[in-house]
């Protein structure tokens, strides 16, 4: 399921706050057992705080925010399906704050308009730059494709993906990758056109 959607109205509020997450940083470096104040980690605050603006801005906006940021539309009369492969997404993992990564694949049957190629990868990769889990990206995708195109039947996959909260930490296992997808509308009740989504994307 996608995350709960929830508006937050300041869209500066990362940046407003860079103060309080460089003090939070400065004080988790001491906590570490490291100095602060030594040459090399003077400066890493601020350069952590600026970091974290960047890739969690996706975390101030909704996924339809996010479909309506990149919604330019053009009107078509087809319906035949629509494929982008090999978006590549970088993510921060909610249970460990460290990365993962991987490919994303969208398909989507237009509803009399279709957007413009660029816009679904810019929207995969605003959707990814939130805390996150790879189950709950596809559909947070999905749905913003959703609300930028009209679209009803829309298929997102994620796959070859690599966490490293998985190769860092714990079972230290760096040899599989994570496959998901996120089906709506005609994709899950028509398997003709979900095996035709799945064949495009293994080519």
């Amino acid at each position: 399921m996608a995350r709960k959607e929830k508006t937050i109205t300041n869209k500066n509020l990362i940046r407003e706050n860079q103060p309080k997450i460089e003090e939070c940083i400065r004080t988790l470096l001491g906590l570490l057992g490291d100095n602060p104040d030594r040459p090399g980690l003077k400066e890493t605050p601020k350069r952590v705080a600026k970091m974290y603006a960047e890739i969690l801005d996706g975390q101030l906006y909704t996924n339809q925010e996010i479909g309506k940021m990149f919604a330019k539309n053009f009107d078509v009369d087809t319906h035949n399906l629509v494929v982008v492969k090999d978006i590549t997404f970088y993510s921060l993992c909610e249970h460990h704050i460290v990365p993962f990564f991987g490919k994303a694949y969208i398909g989507y049957i237009p509803n009399g308009k279709v957007i413009g190629l660029s816009k679904l990868a810019r929207i995969t990769q605003m959707c990814a730059k939130r805390l996150q889990l790879q189950e709950k990206l596809g559909d947070d995708i999905a749905q913003a494709v959703m609300a930028a195109t009209g679209a009803k039947d829309v298929a997102v996959v994620l796959k070859d993906t690599k966490h490293l909260c998985v190769s860092m930490r714990g079972v230290k296992d760096d040899t599989f990758d994570t496959t998901t997808a996120a089906l709506y509308g005609r994709f899950v009740t028509k398997k003709a056109l979900r095996d035709e989504f799945y064949n495009i994307i293994k080519k």
